[in-house]
């Protein structure tokens, strides 16, 4: 899969020209305003971005999740919002629709999903939890007379609060089960909470150091009553299917991550070739062209990685392990790449009218979103055999 098939080629090329001439022109704007591209989001349904991965009987492209991939590097070229809002609503919104739902959920979101007219959010992460999923979840859901009763809060939920948010995606404690050992475990399941159910509440957005031109958010759910059928897989199920969920999208954070990682080697070799120090274009020392071409190594080494992920996933091998590596190796150029560009630009690099200066800010959350690096290595590690 290192050479791109001409389809492949096609989309991430009507990609490319998209996020260069839509979404580069007006993008500072939305960011500086911490405001969510609304037209923007519309204009990528009608293009099928929305739909990429999911078959066309519910709307969609038809293609697959290296697809998806493709796309979100071009976008986060440009911009990692856009490219985010995309990620969460495919990879954590519409895909555990597909993969687990039923076929009444199914024909229930999924086409409003694939045309982007509405979005799917993924409730996980809880505000004392963080990477410590099971042992640190608190939201219940409990069956009452055909009707779960949600109570809790979940933290850092992205798409959770837009105008066209049409669910998030709940996992939730439903019960005790014991383990092999014979010690109790959580019985961890998910439950599909529309949005402006009562007893549900969407907080206003964060105010975030990166990524301000999407939507992340804190919810509540106090008595929260959704119908029993709203169950997503089968109980017991939930966190199976969020690791399996998380596998694959952090091979999407890795192609995400790489997208910023050249777009900053994009925005410095425009710059270095326009910038005069010294009597010369800056890009003539050394010292910079090392520098360009260290930023470039670690794009295409990341690449390299969140491609071999996506082969392994596609052909139904385990892909654990690769998926872990790329997420570690992308995020890493990512805040490596945004580093050395913003030093390049110098005091330019720090004005928020740079698009390096909002790579600098958007970097950072890849490092931690979709498992921290930490977490990368302990499931490599574990991967390669090493005790739990």
């Amino acid at each position: 899969m290192h050479r791109l098939t001409d389809e492949y080629e096609a989309l991430r090329k009507s990609v490319e020209e998209f996020s260069r001439d839509v979404v580069a022109p007006v993008i500072a704007d939305y960011y500086e305003r911490c405001a969510f591209p609304y037209d923007i989001v519309a204009q990528m349904g009608r293009m099928g971005l929305f739909g990429l991965p999911i078959p066309e009987e519910y709307g969609g492209m038809g293609g697959d999740y290296f697809a998806l991939c493709l796309a979100l590097e071009e976008l986060a070229r440009v911009d990692s919002s856009v490219a985010i809002t995309l990620e969460a609503a495919v990879s954590l919104g519409a895909m555990p629709v597909y993969r687990f739902g039923t076929a009444a959920q199914k024909q229930e979101w999924l086409p409003r999903l694939t045309s982007g007219e509405t979005l799917g959010a993924f409730g996980l992460t809880e505000p004392g939890g963080g990477s410590d999923v099971p042992g640190g979840m608190r939201t219940t859901a409990a069956l009452d007379a055909g009707e779960w009763v949600v109570n809790g809060s979940k933290a850092f939920i992205t798409n959770s609060g837009t105008d066209i948010t049409g669910f998030v995606a709940v996992a939730a404690i439903t019960g005790r089960r014991e383990r092999a050992d014979g010690s109790p475990a959580p019985e961890i399941s998910t439950v599909i909470v529309p949005s402006g159910t009562p007893g549900f509440t969407v907080s206003k957005k964060y105010s975030k150091v990166g990524w301000s031109a999407s939507d992340t958010r804190e919810l509540s759910f106090a008595d929260c009553r959704v119908p029993e059928a709203n169950l997503l897989g089968g109980r017991g199920r939930g966190y199976a299917q969020f690791l399996q969920t998380l596998d694959e999208g952090r091979v999407a954070i890795a192609a995400l991550s790489v997208g910023l990682a050249q777009g900053c080697v994009d925005e410095c070799l425009r710059y270095v070739k326009e910038r005069r120090a010294f009597g010369q274009e800056i890009g003539r020392y050394q010292a910079i062209q090392f520098k360009v071409a260290d930023m470039e190594v670690r794009a295409h080494t990341a690449r390299l990685a969140y491609y071999h992920a996506a082969e392994k996933m596609l052909a139904g091998e385990p892909f654990k392990k690769e998926a872990a590596i790329a997420k570690l190796v992308s995020s890493n150029a990512a805040m490596d790449n945004a580093r050395d560009a913003t030093q390049i630009f110098g005091g330019y690099g720090f004005m928020n009218e740079f698009p390096v200066g909002r790579f600098y800010r958007d970097a950072k959350i890849l490092e931690i979103g979709e498992g921290t690096s930490e977490v990368q290595r302990m499931l490599i590690a574990r991967q390669l055999g090493m005790p739990a």
